[in-house]
């Protein structure tokens, strides 16, 4: 199966927000295409399976409109103790730009509070400055580098943010939401 492109109807709705819903077994075969089409070594449908099935995780899916036929990106977390790590986040390349993975990462967030998490880690490419911007602008910062992370290859940036549950993380997300909100509505901000 492919991804679908963001054109036609769903272009037409490039300005609304994407519809963020629990990733399900039924939309395996789509996020395992958009995975597969965004990176050089993809998860396998059974990784995705069973982080699915797993305790502790929580994976979100972006659609373009109500129905799940236009995949537009997915994410994952997963707890560690009282921590979140978000596992993934990934975009399909013709939605890219739009506020998706801003979404994406303020819905896991959300819901890495919902399980009582307190903290929240991810690691991203050193070469990807513009998902590091991503994850600055809604609280991570950068403690540490892994190296070689990426199949010895590439490093990773390790990102932190703490206290996702209290007032100013709170307060930073909603903000993010809303600005993302009034962009999408054609608003200045």
């Amino acid at each position: 199966m492919t991804v679908s492109a963001v054109t036609g109807q769903a272009g037409a709705r490039a300005r609304t927000a994407p519809r963020i819903a629990t990733m399900r077994a039924a939309h395996l075969d789509r996020v395992v295409a958009l995975e597969q089409s965004v990176h050089d070594r993809p998860w396998s449908p059974a990784l995705f399976a069973s982080e699915l099935a797993a305790e502790g995780r929580r994976y979100l899916t972006a659609w373009a409109g109500e129905e799940d036929d236009d995949l537009l990106g997915y994410g994952g977390v997963m707890r560690a103790l009282d921590e979140a790590h978000i596992t993934t986040v990934a975009v399909a390349p013709t939605a890219r730009r739009r506020g998706i993975a801003t979404r994406l990462v303020l819905a896991l967030l959300d819901a890495a509070v919902a399980l009582g998490m307190t903290a929240a880690t991810l690691e991203v490419r050193a070469s990807t400055t513009a998902a590091q911007r991503l994850y600055a602008r809604v609280g991570f910062a950068p403690v540490g580098v892994r190296r070689g992370y990426y199949g010895g290859e590439e490093d990773a940036i390790i990102m932190w943010v703490h206290d996702i549950a209290g007032p100013r993380e709170t307060a930073r997300r909603a903000h993010i939401a809303g600005v993302a909100g009034d962009r999408e509505r054609g608003g200045d901000t």
